[in-house]
């Protein structure tokens, strides 16, 4: 049972991560704002901006609208703490009874909202955001669609495809993820964890409205490896069942070689070319599979320092009861 009481007034948190959105923020807000009050008028409505340490006229744009509503409010970090930590926290820090988190650049409709949470009316745990197709590009969208394949056929879950985290999170489900310990939160891995069959909601992912996406080569690379990881073992069992495969092959080619000398002693002439093409493929298995293994205990490394995932530089129009609330 989720958090919706129908005998209240009920809150609707929305958190929006940002970085170098000046030319987004503002306009997005501002629709923001005439969404919620049409469609959702019974709610009370706070909206959390978490900015990641923009070096651009973000933050200034930011001050301006918490100035502008009351019930905007902003967390400025220190600095850059990467896009996987500082949205999870953002979503630690609201104080609806449900929180709704979506991307600053008009990728993740603002009309699905409503529909979000109608769902979590009817008792849904969490409401996930899935694409259909995007206005990205096609290659890069294709790319994602056999990383999502892949994942969900060797993870341990129901790992939901094309959910970038856009979508509805009960306040109870949030309250499990502030009690998880680490620096390297996977918002998508713990959807997959803790409520394995979310209610769904497809819808066509736009194009980016103004500026140019964050998401490079590395980020993609840190995803997948923290999902294989994390919520796989095919890393390591591929490293085994091929380890035993060579073994057994190599085996097998030395008592053929064995054999076909014994017999031909004098006119068989194995040379060193098979000496050599099998030092170099054992060699790249070994190691392809050390930086597999360097990849988990990286993966293990992080998981284990216990730190916070950022430190706020500022927090704007939080009260006294939510800005004494720390969450790591």
């Amino acid at each position: 049972m989720n958090s919706y009481s129908p005998n209240r007034r009920n809150t609707i948190s929305i958190v929006i991560p940002t970085y170098n959105e000046e030319q987004n923020i503002g306009e997005l807000v501002d629709q923001l704002q005439e969404q919620l009050q049409t469609s959702l008028p019974q709610y009370d409505h706070e909206i959390i901006i978490i900015d990641n340490d923009s070096v651009d006229g973000t933050r200034g744009i930011i001050r301006l609208l918490c100035k502008k509503y009351s019930n905007v409010k902003a967390i400025f970090n220190e600095r850059n703490f990467g896009w996987l930590r500082s949205p999870v926290y953002g979503l630690t820090q609201a104080s609806g009874d449900c929180i709704v988190m979506l991307c600053a650049d008009f990728q993740d409709p603002l009309d699905m909202i409503p529909k979000f949470v109608e769902k979590w009316e009817q008792g849904c745990m969490v409401v996930a955001g899935q694409k259909t197709s995007s206005g990205e590009s096609k290659l890069k969208y294709a790319v994602r669609s056999l990383y999502y394949k892949i994942i969900r056929k060797f993870s341990d879950g129901n790992y939901l495809e094309h959910f970038t985290g856009f979508g509805l999170y009960d306040r109870k489900f949030i309250d499990v993820i502030r009690e998880l310990k680490g620096p390297l939160p996977f918002l998508r891995g713990y959807v997959m964890e803790f409520i394995g069959d979310p209610e769904v909601i497809q819808y066509v992912q736009p194009a980016r409205k103004h500026g140019k996406s964050w998401g490079s080569f590395s980020r993609l690379y840190d995803t997948a490896m923290i999902s294989i990881t994390a919520y796989t073992k095919v890393g390591l069992r591929f490293a085994t069942f091929l380890g035993v495969i060579s073994a057994a092959l190599s085996f097998a080619a030395g008592l053929f070689y064995l054999i076909y000398k014994l017999t031909h002693w004098f006119t068989f002439s194995a040379g060193m070319a098979p000496i050599i093409v099998g030092i170099f493929f054992i060699g790249g298995i070994q190691l392809f599979f050390l930086g597999m293994i360097g990849e988990y205990i990286l993966s293990i490394n992080e998981r284990v320092k216990n730190r916070p995932l950022v430190i706020e530089e500022e927090r704007i129009n939080f009260d006294k009861h939510n800005s004494d609330e720390t969450v790591h």
